[in-house]
């Protein structure tokens, strides 16, 4: 902005140059924020296979749930032991590959393959936030 309250200058000058790129700047800024979020909407929204979709969107948050319910015992100290606190941590990593396969049997439409796969991280996560409420001794 320049003293006399305008933004860009009137006659083209260098100042002129860099308000056009500042304009472009925030302008495509805009433009890709809003595709991304349209993007995702689209995803979620239109999924061809909606019902496998949303059960391994919520197995997902079970898997997330799991995560923070681990990271709070371990950041309390209260797991037994660090056996079982690296068993746990297998659980959830277990977990969080399992979820991807299942993201992709369910792009497949492979409802079958979703069933099992979202049976096997319940598994796991629950055997981790039972391990995580395990306290020491």
């Amino acid at each position: 902005m320049n003293g006399s309250g305008q933004w860009c200058d009137r006659d083209g000058g260098v100042q002129m140059k860099y308000c056009i790129t500042f304009v472009f700047g925030i302008s495509l800024s805009l433009l890709l924020g809003a595709a991304s979020v349209l993007a995702a909407h689209t995803d979620q929204a239109y999924h061809l296979h909606p019902e496998s979709a949303k059960a391994v969107h919520e197995t997902e948050h079970d898997v997330d749930r799991a995560w923070e319910i681990y990271h709070r015992a371990a950041l309390g100290g209260t797991i037994a032991s660090p056996a079982l606190q690296a068993e746990i941590e297998q659980h959830l990593h277990e977990a969080r590959t399992l979820v991807t396969q299942a993201q992709e049997a369910a792009e497949r439409g492979n409802r079958r393959q979703v069933k099992r796969l979202v049976g096997e991280i319940k598994i796991h996560t629950s055997q981790a936030i039972e391990g995580s409420k395990e306290q020491k001794k």
